[in-house]
């Protein structure tokens, strides 16, 4: 298995302007153990491309994957076709940099109140459309477990196996289930065989006395992010459980918390390191 950082640990800087892509490969190379690094669409910059790839080199790492941002809960037909083409141009980026894995989502609640049967037909034919394309350019599709529609493990699979197609798959996010009421060691018992690409991130319950930045989960409860290994969810236990099912793909370091960004992002590097080192 090995370790990547998402663009999104260090989102504030790409904000501000402060950071291109060459500088975070410069972060990830001289700061963390990481070897590889997530792109996200929303963040990439076509100009970008020859100097992200020089810096890649020079420090021999990775594109892990690309991150996608599309969205499905349109009514409207032709949003929906906007969104096929999303994944598409993140396809075609995908392999202009290197990497056979597209993180996608499905979609959420839709504002005109459309109900989940509805919504689920939208994402299934949008992702079939999708992975056709894909399956071209021999690129994996990877749905993240992310919003309430594809939040819980049997939503993801059985949209999955509806789409039947072998190049899509699941990205395993670690925390995102915690939003949902569900645990995400019985999560990865469901999607084990399914998953292609994880994100390694870490939350905690807080009060509602909080002030930082906070997710409501279904149940009420309102959940922070933390340092990858500092908080509630047992890691450990995930990752072993990810490596005696033979996984070998990308971990990909999402990290969310109110600490500065780049700190959180090197101890949430360095403690999937340890955790990696411990599993027999």
């Amino acid at each position: 298995m090995k370790i990547a950082l998402s663009v999104w640990s260090v989102h504030s800087y790409f904000n501000s302007g402060e950071w291109s892509h060459a500088d975070l490969a410069e972060f990830v190379a001289k700061e963390t153990k990481a070897t590889g690094i997530e792109v996200l669409t929303r963040y990439w910059k076509p100009e970008e491309l020859e100097s992200f790839r020089a810096t890649l080199d020079r420090h021999n790492l990775e594109v892990a994957a690309i991150g996608a941002s599309n969205n499905f809960s349109f009514s409207d037909p032709a949003k929906r076709a906007e969104q096929v083409r999303e994944i598409t141009g993140a396809v075609d980026l995908a392999r202009t940099l290197g990497t056979r894995v597209v993180r996608v989502f499905a979609g959420d609640v839709p504002p005109d109140g459309s109900s989940y049967d509805e919504v689920k037909g939208w994402i299934v034919e949008g992702l079939q459309k999708a992975a056709a394309y894909a399956a071209e350019k021999d690129v994996l599709l990877c749905l993240e477990n992310h919003g309430v529609f594809t939040g819980k493990a049997d939503q993801v699979l059985g949209i999955l196996q509806e789409v039947n197609s072998p190049f899509l798959r699941s990205t395993f996010d670690t925390g995102n289930f915690l939003l949902v009421n569900e645990h995400p060691g019985e999560a990865l018992e469901t999607l084990y065989e399914q998953v292609a690409h994880v994100h390694f991130k870490d939350f905690v319950r807080v009060d509602e006395h909080y002030e930082g930045r906070s997710y409501q989960a279904l149940s009420g409860d309102r959940f922070v992010g933390r340092i990858a290994g500092e908080g509630s969810i047992d890691l450990n236990s995930l990752m072993t459980r990810l490596r005696h099912a033979d996984y070998d793909g990308w971990l990909t370091v999402e990290y969310e918390g109110d600490d500065e960004q780049k700190l959180g992002a090197i101890r949430s590097v360095a403690n999937l390191d340890r955790i990696l080192s411990t599993i027999i």
